[in-house]
């Protein structure tokens, strides 16, 4: 997808992707729209992204784009910052991936790295190409790791909220393997994902608001199927 320059105030995006899911056995339900309005003329609303986040994210996924059964460099990739408090992830598919304020400031470098493992590996096994053509595409004031922008701490969130849709249970399943995969080839254990699964139904509970676990709370059987492998 094409980068375009944002123009003036603040870049109101809602994506309509492919979400990160943590399945339970019944249907996955209808996408769910939300749209934050554009600030009023004349007020910007827009903040930085911490430097020191955008090199966390960064230290994260270069990694995991090297390890990927179909590698890619930094230059293949955009990432947006979605200004949400919530802890989410997503991705777009042809190597466009969103995180929100709200998974930068409350995970841990450990707990960052296992949810962007768990979005590479769905792109790595294809189950974005049916919601490709859905996305809408990143704005240059928000891409991070695309290397049209030097010196992207500078980076200016999207407001708005993600737009996903559920995986089915079976991609979800091969997602969480092929994360630990990835992870293993970084010389990490799946203990990683294990903890962050955890941490993330100590943080979210019953996933009912709106978060990485918004649809599918039940996270406990994918506890239990990473400690078989």
């Amino acid at each position: 997808m094409t980068a375009r320059a944002a123009t003036g105030g603040a870049l109101v995006a809602a994506i309509l992707l492919t979400g990160c899911a943590l399945e339970t056995t019944s249907p996955p339900p209808p996408a769910r729209r939300a749209e934050t309005p554009a600030p009023p003329s004349g007020q910007s609303g827009q903040k930085s992204v911490d430097p020191a986040q955008v090199e966390r994210l960064k230290k994260a996924m270069i990694p995991l784009l090297q390890v990927m059964d179909k590698p890619r460099s930094p230059s293949q990739v955009k990432v947006g910052i979605m200004d949400d408090p919530q802890i989410n992830a997503a991705n777009a598919g042809s190597g466009e991936f969103y995180v929100t304020t709200g998974l930068l400031q409350k995970a841990n470098d450990d707990q960052l790295l296992a949810v962007m493992a768990h979005e590479m590996a769905h792109e790595d096994l294809g189950h974005v190409a049916k919601a490709q053509a859905l996305g809408t595409g990143l704005g240059i004031g928000a891409v991070i790791l695309d290397q049209i922008i030097p010196g992207a701490g500078r980076v200016a969130p999207i407001a708005g909220a993600l737009i996903s849709r559920s995986y089915s249970r079976s991609e979800e399943y091969a997602a969480d393997r092929h994360g630990v995969e990835l992870l293993q080839r970084m010389g990490r254990s799946r203990d990683v994902m294990i903890n962050t699964l955890t941490w993330l139904m100590d943080s979210e509970g019953s996933g009912g608001g709106g978060g990485f676990l918004s649809t599918h709370p039940a996270t406990g059987n994918r506890i239990e199927e990473l400690r078989r492998l």
